[in-house]
């Protein structure tokens, strides 16, 4: 058995990870965490901080900060939850991939290597409501797909 957890840094993802190591010590499955990164976000908020400070000229250098940030928190995040994997005596693996998260997360959950995915219910924004990633995957994923709360 082999289970794909979805993780984006969020409390969210974290709290998906500690039910994918119950899980997978209960089966004896193996772990993969998974998180796309997707630039676009990067460029996003470089060309918020540009309008915000009324320089343009500054949007890429910006940009190239923010998206080695966003690959370094999100290896950093990935590494202490393998860490803390093999600690529980958890086969493990992590995979950061680029792109647009809907796209990369159905093409690996619907793979064929997987027989459980498990997410947050939530994302990084933190909001209420189920997040609009779960939305637009839920139905699309063919493993089982267990939404943590």
């Amino acid at each position: 058995m082999k289970i794909l957890v979805l993780v984006d840094g969020s409390k969210w993802s974290q709290k998906a990870a500690l039910h994918g190591v119950a899980v997978a010590k209960k089966k004896n499955a193996k772990l993969v965490l998974f998180s796309v990164l997707d630039r676009r976000e990067a460029k996003a908020v470089a060309f918020n901080l540009g309008a915000r400070q009324g320089d343009f000229e500054k949007v890429r250098s910006f940009e190239e900060e923010i998206w080695n940030n966003m690959k370094r928190d999100i290896q950093d995040v990935m590494s202490e939850m393998l860490k803390f994997c093999r600690e529980e005596g958890v086969n493990c693996s992590i995979k950061i991939v680029e792109g647009i998260a809907k796209d990369k997360i159905l093409e690996e959950a619907n793979s064929g290597e997987y027989s459980l995915v498990i997410m947050g219910a939530y994302g990084k924004s933190g909001k209420t409501r189920i997040g609009s990633l779960l939305e637009e995957i839920a139905g699309n994923v063919k493993p089982p797909l267990l939404i943590v709360r």
